[in-house]
């Protein structure tokens, strides 16, 4: 028996040597003190033998450890593992993995449901906030950072679509990296490149750098939702799961109010910044831009203190780290609940037989860098087996269908989302435009204009001798007049042209009436002096404060949507829900037909928001449900980052038909949500299944 349990001992710490490569806090499992080990091992042999056939081996932080002797005998010889057929390492992980789900199951209902829970659901609540938070801050930062930055309309759409590039990249890398190193690993790997970068670009100058760092806190964060639902859903009990998490969910629609509320309250102070010199300028939406990284960075100091999921570190086979995170979490509740008493009874939880590829390089060979290299070329492989097994005969129907679902969903919302603004934006010029002023052929001279024009146009007049001092043009322009003998200073304008107007000997100082401003224009012996620099935070756009109105009220509106459907997710299904709830989106999107006045717009946007959001949470519940743990975070990764291909789709699409015709992104929304919520309702229901 001793040699036999020798080269079990043996086979245990090979299995962990493993895993050497991810967690560095193994090390200190594996001291020095190898020889002792195996000299308990080999004591406890005999101690076991006279009772039952029952064999203890002595385990790091010394739990005892029953298990069958067949069982050892089973796994005894190493050497033969690797001529066993693959498929039979499979089957027999398999069958471990249904032992696992339910037998996990059993535990955490004994550890209940409490404070760890919920000091966990905040913890990641905050990450799922900065996640919220992300998509608003560079629609909001837009219209002021144009007119700083000095940006033309092309360019504008570019740093919406950036961002969920960024996304979309990482939710596939950082979802994937999580099933293969841990899950609080990955979630603070991704939170602290969003951190960092979403920090930065408050304080970059050029435009393009802008872009670049929005891009990469974009790929921070998207790693953020994968990672969130499945990392909270190893916590949760089989029938507090789809109540819990679509609580969790809530948190997206407080980033989105947290976002429109800070932009209103800060953006508008143009005062808040400060120079540095002439080039440097940190003007209130930076401001904003950095009050915006705090749900992430409060979300990264909180996740310190919380542990791994030990559902992830028992499917690696980490037995006892996952044991002692559950007694914790147990300790933890029981002691919450004033019954501080009640022990931990599990002692021996299930661990999967574990058949990776041992790939260890030892110190001595190679270079540092090469065995990185093969480290990060091994872990690239894994995840990208991991996406290809998503796709194998048991699961691809599934994630077809779910990925279908996750497209339409995510074209339509984020389609519509985008082109609400827009479209009142676009409603509001309109009206602006109806109460142009247009003065025909008027002639003025020896004249001092010191006040403000605004939307006005200018038709054959003609003016001599006129000044125009200290003043402002706002939407004015000045068609077929002659200029002679006038004289400009220190003029600010905004969407003012002088189309085939005739300028003689005019000066122009201080001004910002630059050469794109003069169509057609003949300018004769006319001077240019001292011309304005850069862009100018002129005037206060009334609009940009609506948009945040808007955002805010359509976050606002996801609350009722959010509750109901929290407490019906376990009721009535998760099937149903996103079934009935994209078809009601799809009748509220159908109606905007009939909204042609800006508070109609809003109002429909609301019922959307709200009418939707049961589809959203439903979605994020049954993704986490469909997949086994080791799978669970890379197939809402690529789900995920499919649904932002939709957003960016979505986003380009309804925006260039803005002012064009209402019909195509109406129907296109409404046909995109029908066809997912009939498709939804072809997925398996999920309620009654242990977590896999």
């Amino acid at each position: 028996g001793g040699r036999e349990t020798n080269q079990v001992s043996d086979d245990y710490r090979y299995q962990d040597g493993n895993y050497e490569g991810y967690a560095p806090n193994d090390g200190y499992y594996r001291g020095g003190d190898e020889t002792a080990q195996e000299e308990d091992a080999q004591s406890d042999v005999t101690e076991g033998h006279d009772e039952d056939d029952e064999v203890y081996e002595g385990e790091y932080q010394g739990i005892p450890h029953p298990d069958d002797i067949k069982e050892k005998q089973k796994r005894a010889p190493a050497m033969d593992d690797e001529y066993r057929d693959r498929a039979d390492l499979m089957a027999e992980r398999m069958e471990d993995e249904e032992q696992l789900a339910h037998q996990y199951e059993n535990i955490i209902e004994e550890c209940g449901h409490g404070r760890f829970q919920w000091t966990l659901f905040f913890v990641l609540g905050l990450a799922l906030m900065a996640d919220g938070v992300e998509v608003f801050v560079v629609g909001f930062v837009l219209p002021s950072a144009e007119k700083d930055m000095c940006l033309t309309s092309s360019n504008k759409g570019m740093l919406g679509l950036i961002v969920y590039l960024g996304m979309m990249v990482g939710a596939v890398m950082l979802g994937g990296l999580a099933d293969k190193l841990g899950r609080k690993k990955c979630l603070i790997i991704s939170l602290t490149i969003n951190a960092a970068f979403a920090f930065l670009s408050s304080f970059v100058q050029g435009y393009g750098f802008f872009l670049f760092c929005r891009l990469i806190s974009g790929l921070g964060i998207g790693g953020s939702l994968p990672i969130v639902f499945a990392y909270f859903s190893e916590f949760l009990s089989r029938e507090k799961r789809g109540e819990h998490l679509s609580w969790l969910c809530m948190f997206w629609m407080i980033g989105g109010i947290f976002a429109s509320a800070m932009a209103w309250s800060i953006i508008p102070h143009y005062g808040w910044g400060f120079s540095m010199g002439t080039k440097y300028h940190f003007h209130s939406w930076r401001v904003f831009v950095l009050v915006c990284s705090l749900p992430c960075i409060a979300s990264l100091v909180a996740l310190k203190f919380m542990p791994e999921s030990p559902r992830f570190l028992l499917e690696i086979g980490k037995h006892d780290e996952a044991w002692m995170i559950l007694k914790q979490v147990h300790d933890t509740n029981m002691r919450a609940k004033g019954e501080p008493e009640r022990v931990f009874t599990v002692s021996y939880i299930k661990t999967p037989k574990q058949i990776d590829e041992f790939i260890e390089i030892q110190s001595s060979t190679g270079t540092w860098y090469q065995r990185w290299l093969v480290r990060i070329t091994t872990t690239f492989k894994q995840v990208w087996d991991n996406v290809l097994y998503c796709l194998t005969a048991q699961y691809r129907m599934n994630t077809l269908m779910l990925a279908v679902v996750w497209f339409t969903m995510a074209l339509s919302y984020y389609g519509l989302i985008v082109w609400f603004p827009d479209m009142i934006r676009y409603l509001q010029e309109e009206a602006y435009e109806s109460r142009v002023k247009i003065f025909d052929e008027e002639e003025v001279s020896h004249f001092t204009f010191n006040f403000t024009l605004e939307n006005q146009i200018h038709r054959n007049g003609e003016y001599r001798n006129d000044k125009f001092i200290g003043m402002r043009f706002k939407e004015v322009r000045f068609e077929d007049s002659l200029f002679e003998d006038c004289y400009f200073e220190d003029v600010t304008s905004s969407e003012t042209f002088f189309e085939n107007c005739t300028i003689i000997s005019t000066v122009f100082y201080n001004t910002d009436l630059y050469e794109h401003k003069f169509i057609n224009c003949r300018l004769i012996n006319s001077t240019f002096l001292k011309e304005k620099e850069g862009c100018h935070l002129d005037f206060e756009e009334d609009n940009d404060f609506l948009i945040y109105l808007v955002s805010f009220l359509g976050s606002l509106s996801v609350l009722p949507g959010n509750i109901i459907s929290a407490l019906l997710m376990d009721k009535i299904g998760r099937i149903k829900m996103i079934g009935g709830s994209m078809l009601i989106s799809a009748v509220c999107c159908f109606f905007l037909f009939f909204g042609n006045s800006e508070s109609a717009m809003i109002g429909w946007q609301c019922l959307f928001c709200g009418a939707s959001i049961a589809a959203w949470n439903a979605l994020d519940v049954i993704t986490v449900e469909l997949y086994p743990t080791d799978k669970r975070a890379t197939a809402f990764g690529i789900l995920n980052g499919l649904c932002k291909f939709g957003a960016i789709l979505g986003n380009s699409i309804f925006a260039s038909f803005v002012g064009i015709t209402k019909v195509v992104p109406i129907l296109l929304a409404s046909s995109a949500l029908v066809g997912g919520g009939l498709l939804a309702l072809r997925l398996p229901e999920t309620r009654e299944q242990v977590l896999m």
